[in-house]
C-alpha cells in the first residue's frame, strides 16, 4: 500500500508518544466540506468517514493504537451489539494486518443499517448475537484471558484508543489555522461510549481552542453522560502525562453539552425525524448516515445551526462505503 506523508499533530505536540505501538490504518487528515443542503443553515462536515482506505470513521482512529504492536501469533477479542460498527471495523482492520479476531455480541433494537452490519458479521463467520450484554462481557473477558488475546474495549473507548481522537482534535485545529473551514461555534458528534467526544475535547483544549462540543446521546443515560466523557478525558490526559512528563490542560465541564432528545428510547432505535433529515442529506450530497449514531447527530447539528450565530461542524463518524462493497 502506498501511503502519502503522514500528518499526525499529536506526535508534533508530544514527541514522546511515538514510543507507543501504533499501526497505521488511516490516511489523515480527513477532509472538511460545507454542507450544501437546503434549509440546514451554516453547517460544515468533518468527513471522518473518509479517514481510511477501507472502513473509515471514528473506530479506525482508535484502532490504530488499540491494535498497535500485535504479532501474527496473537489474536483479538472484540465486544459490541448485534449491529456494532465497532466490531465490524475491528474485524476488517484486523484482517488488514493479518490478526485473527473473535467477537462477542448481544441483541438490541435494530435499524436497517444495523441489520446489514449484523449480516456482514455473520458472513465473516462470527456467531449470532446472544441475548445478554452482561453475559457477552463476561465471556469476552474469559476468552481473552484463556487465549492470551488482546481485549478491545467496547467502542474502543479506553485512554489508549482515545489518543487517536485527541489527534483528531489537533488535526481540526490545523485545518482551521490553514483556513480549510471557518472557526466553528460548536461541534456536534454522536455520543455513545464516549471516546470520540472525550478525545476531541482534550485535543481542542491542548490546541487552545474554546469550542463547545455537543454530544448527541445515543445510549442509556446511565452509561452515556457527561461524567463518563469527562472521566475518559481525564484518564487520557493522565496517560499522556505519564508518558511525556507533561500533563495536558484540564478539560472544563462547560466545554461539553449533552443533547438527550435524540436518543429515541433505546440504543439502535431510529429517530423518525433523524431518518428524514438523513434522507435529505443523502439526496442532496450523496452522504449516507446510519440511524444508530450519525443520523441522530445530524439532526442535532441542524437544530444547533438554527440557533447558532456562527458555523456548526458536524463530525461524521460513519463510513457508508462498505455497504456497497
Amino acid at each position: 500500500m502506498a501511503w502519502s506523508p503522514e500528518i499526525f499533530p499529536l506526535y508534533e505536540r508530544y514527541p514522546a508518544l511515538r514510543r507507543l505501538p501504533r499501526v497505521r490504518l488511516c490516511e489523515l487528515p480527513s477532509p472538511v466540506e460545507r454542507a450544501n443542503v437546503p434549509g440546514v443553515g451554516d453547517i460544515w462536515i468533518k468527513r471522518d468517514d473518509l479517514n481510511a482506505p477501507v472502513c473509515g470513521g471514528n473506530k479506525a482512529r482508535s484502532l490504530e493504537f488499540l491494535l498497535g504492536g500485535l504479532e501474527a501469533s496473537q489474536s483479538v477479542v472484540a465486544l459490541g451489539g448485534a449491529g456494532s460498527t465497532h466490531v465490524l471495523a475491528t474485524a476488517i482492520h484486523c484482517a488488514r494486518i493479518g490478526v485473527p479476531v473473535d467477537a462477542l455480541r448481544w441483541q438490541h433494537d435494530m435499524n436497517p443499517v444495523a441489520r446489514i452490519v449484523d449480516q456482514r458479521l455473520v458472513s465473516l463467520h462470527f456467531q449470532p448475537a446472544g441475548r445478554s450484554a452482561a453475559l457477552a462481557f463476561l465471556r469476552a473477558g474469559g476468552r481473552a484471558r484463556w487465549r492470551g488475546a488482546r481485549l478491545i474495549p467496547i467502542g474502543g473507548s479506553a485512554p489508549l484508543g482515545i489518543l487517536g481522537h485527541v489527534n483528531a482534535g489537533l488535526e481540526l485545529a490545523g485545518q482551521i489555522e490553514r483556513h480549510e473551514l471557518p472557526m466553528p461555534q460548536r461541534i456536534v458528534v454522536p455520543l455513545g461510549s464516549g471516546g470520540t467526544t472525550a478525545g476531541l475535547l482534550l485535543g481542542l483544549k491542548i490546541a487552545g481552542l474554546d469550542i463547545e462540543v455537543v454530544g448527541a446521546r445515543v445510549g442509556p443515560r446511565m452509561f452515556v453522560n457527561r461524567l463518563t466523557v469527562l472521566r475518559l478525558a481525564r484518564r487520557t490526559a493522565a496517560l499522556i502525562g505519564s508518558i511525556t512528563g507533561e500533563r495536558p490542560p484540564r478539560v472544563e465541564p462547560a466545554s461539553l453539552r449533552v443533547e438527550h432528545r435524540m436518543y429515541a428510547g433505546a440504543y439502535g432505535r431510529a429517530l423518525p425525524e433523524a431518518s428524514e433529515a438523513a434522507a435529505n442529506l443523502q439526496s442532496s450530497s450523496g452522504i449516507r448516515l446510519d440511524d444508530t449514531y450519525s443520523a441522530k447527530a445530524w439532526v442535532a447539528a441542524i437544530e444547533e445551526s438554527r440557533r447558532s450565530k456562527g458555523p456548526v461542524l458536524f463530525w461524521l463518524t460513519f463510513d457508508s462505503r462498505w455497504l456497497t462493497n
